[in-house]
């Protein structure tokens, strides 16, 4: 079975999504996810100019060797661009293998090690108040798992707090828009948030805050610490983790579980944090490190440290990834949680898919292949809008991590 073709198609029903879509001599066809939210087009033109030329008459079914081959031949390794092009090729060949054998991706893969995914969803709110109640919806909803995100006085447009109950897009302008941030007020703001929100539920709900790279190694060893007494199923991105070492220092003082890596794009980003056992939870994703075949590499280096995943699920990944994950994540032995942030119905029409949510739990279909297709005359209709994520800067302009 050999590739003839290769497409990419740019939509954006609410926000902006690529998807590569593969065709063989035999009739049948995958797609891939290759969003890089905020630098859509950088990752089109990778694959259009780049990839797609080296993929027509290759043996659709040797995943490996052509992840090696885009991995290996490009000489300039990893990166986000390059890994989401892998990755949307990755996934395709997968799907396109599944459907070969009649099977869902996760019998490929192994069989099932669990028969439903426990997802987390986002409750956000203006203040602490807002957050409680939102936090109470997502329970009345059915979920297990709520990530927990409040407005913080003083903090203009503070990370996590959207715009919508179900479902909010960060890139939000045509250039970047401006946020401001305060750790001190931070710092003093969060441990109230958890306060309240055990106070008002008790402990029989997981509870996930995400910090988005905004403290020092010691300011998140502080935070981590002063949050011991509330349990938290993690702590999401305490601090940039580009040098991994870093965390050290918060594992030194706090025993809150620690979760990273959704910027990740190659098991080497990962490789002292898991090796030291300095997280609990490694959250890189499917789109993001190179597809399906390097994801099980990662998980599998984890498994032998007892660190189990978390792949990042935010609205900047499409279905198509979502299917992809809910594949993996049913099949990967050391598995934790998945994020599951809710996509529009427009979304949803235009990536029609066979997985379900009931009862806190994402439950994969049995569809042949990973279970998600793309309608191509629905998506026609909602052309590429340039849309930037917000940057971050301190009060005296300083520019922070966002």
């Amino acid at each position: 079975m050999r590739i003839t073709a290769a497409r990419v198609i740019v939509t954006c029903p609410g926000r902006n999504f690529v998807t590569l879509k593969i065709e063989t001599d035999q009739g049948l066809t995958g797609i891939g996810d290759a969003t890089l939210n905020g630098r859509e087009k950088a990752v089109v033109a990778y694959l259009e100019d780049h990839v797609i030329p080296c993929l027509i008459g290759q043996a659709a079914d040797q995943i490996e060797h052509i992840w090696q081959y885009l991995y290996r031949g490009a000489y300039w390794r990893r990166g986000p661009v390059t890994m989401r092009a892998i990755a949307a090729v990755d996934v395709a060949l997968w799907d396109i293998k599944a459907k070969a054998a009649g099977m869902p991706l996760y019998q490929l893969l192994g069989g099932r090690s669990r028969d439903r995914v426990m997802v987390y969803g986002h409750a956000n709110g203006a203040d602490i108040a807002e957050t409680v109640d939102a936090v109470g919806r997502y329970i009345d909803m059915g979920y297990k798992a709520i990530r927990a995100q409040s407005g913080i006085p003083g903090i203009k447009d503070a990370y996590g707090v959207g715009r919508g109950t179900l479902h909010y897009e960060p890139a939000d302008a045509a250039l970047p828009s401006e946020t401001t941030w305060d750790t001190a007020k931070a710092l003093a703001h969060v441990p109230q948030l958890f306060e309240a929100l055990r106070a008002t539920y008790g402990f029989d709900h997981h509870l996930l805050h995400d910090a988005h790279h905004r403290y020092t190694p010691q300011e998140a060893a502080s935070l981590a610490r002063r949050l011991e007494d509330f349990r938290l199923f993690w702590l999401e991105d305490l601090t940039p983790a580009e040098n991994q070492a870093a965390f050290r220092l918060i594992r030194q003082h706090s025993t809150t579980p620690l979760a990273v890596g959704e910027i990740f794009n190659t098991i080497w980003d990962a490789k002292q944090l898991i090796e030291e056992q300095l997280i609990d939870y490694i959250r890189t994703t499917v789109v993001g490190a190179g597809g399906i075949t390097h994801l099980r590499r990662i998980a599998d280096l984890a498994s032998l440290y007892q660190i189990r995943t978390g792949c990042h699920g935010a609205t900047d990944l499409s279905p198509v990834t979502m299917g992809a994950a809910l594949h993996f994540d049913t099949w990967v032995p050391n598995f934790g949680i998945q994020e599951y942030m809710r996509h529009t119905p427009e979304t949803d029409a235009v990536f029609p898919h066979d997985y379900h949510f009931e009862d806190g739990f994402l439950h994969v279909g049995d569809t042949p292949g990973h279970g998600v297709t793309i309608d191509e005359t629905l998506a026609a209709r909602y052309p590429y809008q340039p849309a930037f994520l917000p940057v971050a800067m301190l009060e005296d302009g300083t520019m922070w991590n966002w």
